[in-house]
């Protein structure tokens, strides 16, 4: 006779949860898998992202030094502008000094909190005083923000002070102050050099002003510029603050090829 007390007074064995049930176990290491995936996968991002930021940086002080790196990542991954050919650079509305129909243009490719930037300013100078009418030189705006906190702020000033006709004057304070760049220095250089300080505060911020530096620096980068100062010679490309015998080389050449006497001063040096 069955014991039908055995089954009534026996507590019965619980049954697993789904999260222990073998279903629940495949779920949940899933789960895991899944999670370090996302980490490792972020990780990696995370790793190239500063990789590429230090190879920029690298590459960055490379090119305004002058230096060519031979058989390193960074040459392979960024190669820059091709020594060997003309570019075209826009230079319609940027601000230059010389005539507006000189035979030789420079367009350099600058950043007002550079180092190597105020240091090539010298042989900038030596130049225009050695070619004279022969050499105009455009300013176009490269900021390294990544670098240079102030540099972008300081490229919009200028462009400010640009629309009321005082972009050298600007310039040449800039260069002059590199370590006060911030806005409240930038409004008073405006109104120690006589701008009108309402209209500087207003193009500073505008719509206008900030494209002009954007194409600048788009135009730069579809030049496969990576850092400044870069200069293009009537179209051929200089990398850094390099000294005047090697602008020469490139003006003479150029001067040459039009058939245009080179000065004295720059042949003997």
């Amino acid at each position: 006779m069955a014991n039908h007390y055995v089954d009534k007074d026996m507590e019965r064995e619980p049954r697993p949860g789904i999260w222990m049930s073998p279903e629940g176990f495949r779920f949940w290491t899933l789960i895991g898998i899944v999670a370090l995936i996302v980490i490792a996968g972020f990780n990696v991002y995370e790793l190239r992202r500063r990789q590429t930021n230090l190879d920029r940086q690298v590459q960055q002080l490379a090119n305004a030094t002058g230096v060519r790196l031979v058989n390193s990542r960074v040459s392979s991954t960024t190669a820059g502008p091709d020594p060997t050919r003309i570019y075209a650079v826009r230079t319609q509305g940027a601000p230059f000094l010389g005539p507006e129909k000189a035979p030789i243009r420079i367009a350099e490719f600058s950043d007002f909190q550079s180092g190597y930037c105020a240091q090539v300013g010298e042989t900038l100078t030596q130049i225009r005083e050695v070619y004279k009418d022969e050499v105009q030189i455009v300013w176009k705006n490269l900021p390294i923000t990544s670098i240079h906190k102030n540099a972008m702020d300081a490229a919009l000033a200028s462009q400010a002070a640009h629309n009321q006709g005082k972009f050298w004057e600007f310039h040449d304070k800039l260069f002059a102050n590199q370590d006060k760049l911030d806005v409240d220095s930038l409004k008073q250089y405006a109104a120690e050099l006589g701008l009108n300080t309402t209209q500087f505060e207003t193009d500073f911020q505008s719509s206008d002003v900030k494209k002009r530096v954007a194409a600048d620096m788009g135009e730069a980068e579809s030049l496969g510029i990576t850092g400044t100062p870069t200069f293009f010679i009537n179209g051929r490309m200089l990398v850094g603050a390099q000294p005047f015998s090697d602008f020469a080389e490139l003006i003479n050449a150029e001067l040459q090829r039009l058939n245009i006497p080179i000065p004295p001063a720059a042949a003997a040096d």
